[in-house]
């Protein structure tokens, strides 16, 4: 399993409209072959910040998923966003157990 955590800064003032551009992005990507888990929300204590979290069965799954045109269709909207940092992390080989 590979895990994708990151986030992306833009302006606080463009939150509601990075929301309604996700969307689309989420719903695509939910219906994507070897995609166990895509969620990118807003920071409810950082404002102009996006929490990314993702959950991918393998390398395969991850990189359609790059080249995915609604990927594309919201990497188009980022620069209206203004967006003033991006960071993402990889996660190989994660292994998972229930907490709870």
């Amino acid at each position: 399993m590979i895990l994708i955590a990151g986030t992306i800064s833009l302006d606080p003032d463009k939150v509601d409209e990075a929301l309604a551009a996700i969307v689309p992005l989420m719903e695509g990507t939910h219906a994507e072959d070897g995609c166990i888990d895509y969620v990118l929300s807003a920071d409810p204590l950082t404002p102009g910040c996006i929490r990314i979290f993702e959950k991918w069965e393998g390398d395969e799954a991850l990189a359609a998923h790059m080249k995915a045109p609604h990927m594309a269709a919201f990497q188009g909207k980022l620069g209206g966003l203004g967006v003033t940092g991006l960071s993402v992390d990889r996660f190989d080989g994660a292994t998972a157990s229930k907490l709870f």
